[in-house]
């Protein structure tokens, strides 16, 4: 075992401890007596299945994990990967194509390996708790548009960087991030109308009190708003949401059917401000921008590692192609991109409290706001009380309950 082998090793042991730990302090963090802010908006039975709700995701993750864990590692150290490689060698001379194949089939098995999980999680602790709509049909018919989509898409985006990795020479790294990075943005453009309504029905928001709402805040703060679409969550869950999608002319708001059964026209207005008030201050294109630079940082990095041997000896690789280094490479740089998302969970933290703020300021109603964040922790079943430190680890918004003690 080199010193890859121990430095990919380590991380990986000491991040699944660093979760085990965080999951430990979050269960106990949990209180007997419902916090005071919520009274108004939870019953003691609510409250204790949102707790329950908690247990048995948090037991169900640790089941999840530790069998990927065992699958990865069992894999690793028996030498799967130069099998596998092997095995391709057989297929085809030509590298992209073994490069497709062999990511392909990973990809494949993992799925295949996870479904089981999926399938208990959506039909067994959704059921449970009341959430899942989803019924075997819709199920099966996602897996396969989820397969086809990853096929039309998946394919010619990983040929595109093997050629470019191996047929372009010293700016392959550069020529890589450019080309990444135009597909990204094409796909910001075509997801909203194409890509998305594969999985789910928008519906135009008929005219009436909401539209109008939206419609009049929208000019109030001059934000460029046509396209207001209904999606239909409850196909699936009972849970509610509700997000902002596109660029320019194309994009777009959709609404969750189970976010407008539930809430107040008010609250809707003040959930959109917020949403708007991420495109107000920035946040989206700062946020594109830093994803923009990240990637550039990591084509570099990977053009250096594709030709380290100690690497592909970490993974008893004999050969060195250059689609087994793409996913060595990732196993390698994992703990930076722990780090990395560590700072950007702080950062998107940050603007959620500043996006809070513009809601309540430019609506005149931050009451409004605290209510829907109320409902939809209720309707979701939300941890109310998380642990400092999972918050830390985990969390991209702050909790419920520092957003409304900012905003009272």
């Amino acid at each position: 075992m080199n010193i890859y082998a121990i430095i990919i090793l380590t991380m990986i042991i000491l991040s699944f401890i660093l979760d085990a730990i965080a999951d430990y302090l979050n269960i106990n963090n949990l209180r007997t007596e419902l916090p005071e802010e919520f009274k108004d908006t939870y019953n003691s039975e609510t409250y204790i299945k949102s707790q329950n709700y908690l247990k048995v995701r948090t037991k169900f993750g640790y089941v999840s994990t530790i069998f990927s864990l065992a699958v990865m590692l069992v894999f690793w150290f028996c030498g799967g990967f130069p099998f596998l490689n092997n095995m391709i060698n057989q297929v085809s001379d030509n590298s992209i194509i073994k490069g497709i194949v062999f990511i392909g089939v990973l990809i494949a098995a993992n799925s295949i390996i996870s479904l089981p999980f999926s399938i208990y999680s959506t039909f067994v602790i959704e059921e449970k708790f009341g959430f899942n709509k989803t019924t075997v049909k819709t199920f099966i018919l996602d897996l396969f548009k989820s397969l086809a989509l990853g096929t039309v898409l998946g394919i010619p985006i990983l040929a595109g960087i093997l050629y470019i990795l191996e047929f372009t020479g010293a700016y392959a790294w550069l020529y890589g991030w450019l080309g990444l990075t135009i597909i990204s943005l094409i796909i910001q453009f075509i997801a909203p109308r194409w890509l998305m309504p594969i999985f789910n029905k928008f519906t135009p928001l008929e005219e009436g009190e909401l539209r109008e709402a939206i419609t009049e805040y929208a000019k109030s703060v001059k934000y460029s708003l046509k396209n207001i679409f209904v999606i239909d969550g409850s196909m699936r869950s009972s849970k509610s949401n509700a997000f902002f999608t596109g660029f320019g002319k194309y994009k777009r708001i959709a609404l969750f059917d189970t976010l407008i059964n539930n809430h107040t026209t008010n609250e809707i207005v003040s959930i959109l401000a917020h949403e708007i008030g991420h495109f107000k201050k920035r946040h989206i294109l700062y946020g594109m921008l830093i994803g923009f630079i990240h990637n550039g940082v990591i084509f570099y990095l990977l053009s250096i590692f594709l030709s380290n041997k100690g690497l592909f000896d970490a993974f008893y690789m004999q050969d060195m192609p250059i689609y087994a280094g793409l996913l060595f490479f990732g196993m390698l740089y994992t703990p930076i991109e722990t780090l990395l998302s560590l700072l950007m969970n702080i950062l998107s933290r940050k603007n959620e409290f500043e996006a809070d703020r513009f809601a309540a300021e430019t609506t005149g109603k931050g009451e409004d706001l605290i209510t829907a964040l109320k409902k939809l922790s209720k309707d979701n079943l939300s941890n109310l009380t998380p642990h400092p430190f999972y918050v830390f680890l985990n969390y991209s918004h702050p909790t419920v309950y520092e957003r409304i003690k900012k905003l009272m």
